[in-house]
């Protein structure tokens, strides 16, 4: 039985052979963290395409002893800030929950930008090459992108949520109008109906268009909060809902509006 490390080692192999790159055998012998980010690069930069089983095989063991290592956070032992309603701030990937939210493009096919630290980036690394895959045959079988405020689902594959539904928030340019306003609440709200379609008892929401699409944190939580207490009241509170925070100014903010 192969090691990590020599699962490691093989998948960076046979993604640098498929880029036709020759590496210097020395980086076989770096640190894990950086073996790992060299493949994570590569993983990044690879167009939707069929995986081999053995590619395929290595990169879920890498990702399954990565994300046992970096710690499974159970959604149903965070505290309710309201009814619920939790907060968490951390890393969207280490929640079991049953859905977690992908703030995407409307190609829903990742980050290609190696390492880049944003969401759309971190999901599609840590759940593996499959789920770029699976969003480019869904696409093309919706013969259409995805509009801004609509939701599609799919698997996790190697995460510990069962499913990510991806979600296209509005990008501001100037200023925050009404219809960005209503596209950003149809953000949670349509991701929220596709939770509720697929029997998921929990889902969890990052701080939607607040990063790279510019909304202002404060103006999008007060509608994220507006829109998940008023499906939640209506659908008489079907699932747990976990606001996800990585800056500490967005943690503060929700701490702010949560339970007021």
């Amino acid at each position: 039985m192969q090691t990590v490390d020599e699962n490691l080692n093989f998948l960076i192999l046979k993604l640098s052979e498929e880029r036709k790159e020759k590496l210097d055998t020395a980086v076989f012998n770096f640190p894990f963290a950086k073996r790992f980010s060299i493949a994570r690069a590569y993983m990044n930069l690879r167009p939707a395409k069929e995986l081999s089983e053995e590619v395929l095989k290595a990169q879920d063991v890498v990702l399954n002893y990565l994300i046992k290592e970096r710690g499974i956070v159970d959604v149903f032992n965070l505290p309710e800030k309201e009814i619920g309603i939790s907060l968490f701030q951390g890393d969207i990937t280490r929640l079991n929950a049953d859905a977690i939210v992908n703030a995407a493009n409307s190609a829903a096919q990742g980050c290609f930008i190696p390492g880049h630290n944003c969401i759309d980036n971190v999901i599609h690394s840590f759940a593996g090459m499959q789920l770029r895959l699976y969003c480019h045959d869904l696409i093309k079988r919706r013969k259409k992108e995805v509009r801004t405020g609509e939701a599609i689902i799919t698997p996790g594959f190697n995460l510990p949520a069962r499913y990510v539904i991806h979600t296209v928030g509005p990008i501001i340019f100037i200023d925050v109008n009404a219809k960005k306003k209503e596209e950003l609440r149809s953000c949670y709200l349509n991701s929220m109906n596709l939770a509720l379609e697929n029997s998921c008892n929990s889902i969890v929401f990052p701080c939607i268009s607040t990063g790279e699409f510019h909304f202002p944190q404060k103006e999008a939580a007060i509608i994220a909060l507006a829109s998940v207490r008023e499906f939640l009241k209506a659908h008489d509170y079907p699932f747990k809902v976990v606001f996800n925070v990585f800056k500490d100014s967005d943690l503060s903010i929700y701490t702010e509006l949560l339970g007021a």
